[in-house]
């Protein structure tokens, strides 16, 4: 069996809006980096062009979420993020962590998943010796056979110029993601349950109404979409299936809470507390104690 994912790299939320995400989440307690334009490739071994997007990262010194909006209507978007916040904007975007793409490229395409290849990407980045250049590889599995959501391996190639000290300490306590959930369409529920499964060389197991895929600092939740509503009350459903919640690990529950009830409401849930995705744009908040 293979290694070669170990972690949650980030997840992603879309929007058109990046000010108003931008403010929702620092109001919300996290210590953002700053805004930094996308150079991209469309094909592996393709030059790399400015794109549409911009984003901003709440970094954990491991796992990141990225805040990622469309800044510019005409230029390339090479990575197709303005069909897709077209679909719907919100959380769109899940990548899991590699120290080698080309392995885990290699493993995807032979078990069929329609993986991209090895693209590369590139961002500026201030650091306090100035500005350098951010490089990461990624994988992406082909979106059409992935309804939930954009689905990519990644590796980092300087991280030292993303999760940078300056930008870890958050007034929440954030420490990082520790789980994700997905909701799928219920004919799906097994076929996207087995597809992660293969992704991870792991095993799904049934915990009430969830299949549960754990491996090393990853854990992902798959939920059949005729029980959603009563696992998240009130939620609306973007898709029949989609990527539906985060869960935040906090230093301290209360703090987190106190501090994010001053601009949004929250639920009370088994493990912590619950922010809807119609306050955070689109994505499902879970806070529980690290």
């Amino acid at each position: 069996m293979t290694q070669d994912i170990h972690a949650f790299h980030h997840t992603g939320i879309l929007t058109r809006d990046l000010d108003g995400l931008e403010r929702t989440y620092r109001a919300f307690g996290f210590t953002l980096s700053p805004r930094s334009r996308h150079m991209l490739a469309a094909r592996p071994g393709e030059p790399l062009q400015a794109s549409s997007t911009a984003n901003l990262c709440a970094l954990f010194g491991g796992s990141y979420i990225e805040l990622l909006g469309i800044v510019d209507e005409s230029a390339p978007d090479p990575w197709h993020a303005k069909a897709m916040a077209d679909q719907y904007a919100g959380f769109r975007i899940l990548n899991l962590d590699t120290d080698d793409a080309d392995a885990v490229s290699r493993r995807l395409i032979a078990a069929g998943l329609g993986a991209s290849g090895v693209l590369d990407l590139e961002r500026e980045v201030e650091t306090i010796e100035g500005i350098r250049t951010m490089r990461a590889q990624s994988v992406h599995i082909d979106p059409r056979t992935t309804p939930e959501g954009y689905i990519g391996i990644s590796q980092h190639l300087t991280r030292e110029y993303v999760h940078q000290p300056r930008y870890l300490d958050h007034p929440n306590g954030a420490r990082g993601i520790s789980a994700v959930s997905m909701v799928t369409a219920d004919a799906e529920f097994r076929g996207v349950a087995a597809r992660y499964a293969e992704i991870l060389q792991t095993e799904a197991t049934p915990e009430g109404p969830f299949l549960m895929l754990t491996h090393k600092d990853i854990r992902l939740e798959i939920i059949r979409a005729s029980d959603a509503a009563t696992v998240f009350p009130g939620e609306s459903a973007p898709a029949p299936s989609y990527l539906a919640t985060m869960t935040i690990a906090v230093d301290d529950l209360a703090a987190a809470r106190t501090l994010i009830e001053r601009t949004a409401e929250t639920r009370t849930t088994a493990r912590g507390f619950f922010v809807s995705a119609r306050d955070a744009y689109g994505a499902g908040l879970l806070f529980e104690e690290a």
